[in-house]
């Protein structure tokens, strides 16, 4: 997990600085500017003497924000079809490279994970040598075997914005393969988080050929939920259309309903490259800066 976290964060951040997004702030600062009322035995001379410009040494204990990734470990986090990664390994690795990015920044780094409650909750903090203890959770919670419970993010995140005091940004990598009836209250619960304060940003993670797509074999299939075990048999043709209907709606109504409150809903494939979910990680953090 280590290993795969710092390769895909240098990775990207090589391609950044080839690409038109260069000016994004991707170092990883040991220093910050000088600001009145710093005590001028911490000021680097050394930087002085090279950029005459005053900057501070920045200390471990230091951090700029805290922020907290949320990972969904329910059982339809597991499908993966014809994906090399199934969505919860996807979603863990994406988890790891943020971790890893937030301390390099210095920025202080937690982890909630859940099904249908909170299971895992490391505080954020900012010290390098944790960000360790975070992936090693994060690879304890690939490999285990699945709980069997059902998703319950709404209650969830309701439970999240009411444990979280300080104001943070709130990093939540869900399928949100809910009940129907509970999307309401899922975006509720997102509300919930905006209202205490917290800067949010959900990473919607799906294997976009076949639960975006419906992409098929067209003969009888027998389709098994993940996390009740209920059964269905039916010839996928007959339900592609109104299907990718149905999740072309659902997208759409809560990509709108999450931008009123401010809220960053981003779709990730898991074949897919993970540029474009850092890409928005930081794009939503130097706008905090």
């Amino acid at each position: 997990m280590e290993m795969r976290a710092r390769l895909i964060v240098e990775g990207f951040i090589t391609g950044l600085h080839k690409s038109p997004y260069h000016g994004f702030s991707v170092e990883f600062a040991e220093h910050r500017p000088y600001n009145p009322g710093d005590e001028l035995r911490h000021v680097d001379w050394k930087v002085y003497a090279k950029t005459d410009r005053y900057y501070v040494k920045q200390y471990e204990e230091e951090t700029n924000l805290k922020h907290y990734v949320v990972l969904d470990t329910s059982p339809s986090m597991r499908y993966k079809h014809a994906s090399k990664l199934s969505k919860l390994e996807y979603g863990a690795y994406l988890a790891g490279a943020l971790h890893y990015m937030m301390i390099k920044q210095r920025d202080a780094s937690g982890l909630i994970a859940f099904d249908e409650s909170v299971h895992t909750l490391m505080p954020a903090k900012s010290n390098t040598g944790y960000v360790r203890n975070l992936l090693a959770k994060l690879e304890q919670l690939t490999n285990q075997d699945p709980a069997g419970n059902r998703t319950s993010a709404a209650a969830v995140l309701d439970e999240i914005a009411e444990r979280i005091s300080r104001r943070s940004m709130v990093v939540i990598i869900t399928d949100l393969f809910e009940n129907v009836a509970e999307h309401e209250s899922l975006l509720n619960a997102l509300r919930h988080l905006r209202y205490r304060g917290h800067e949010v940003l959900v990473f919607h993670i799906l294997e976009s050929e076949t639960e975006r797509k419906f992409k098929f074999p067209d003969v009888p299939t027998r389709f098994v939920d993940m996390e009740t075990g209920e059964e269905m048999s039916l010839q996928p043709a007959q339900l592609k259309e109104n299907y990718t209907a149905a999740m072309k709606a659902f997208s759409e109504r809560f990509k709108l309903r999450c931008r009123e409150r401010n809220i960053d809903f981003i779709e990730l494939d898991t074949a897919e490259s993970y540029s474009t979910a850092l890409l928005a990680y930081l794009n939503k953090r130097n706008k905090l800066s």
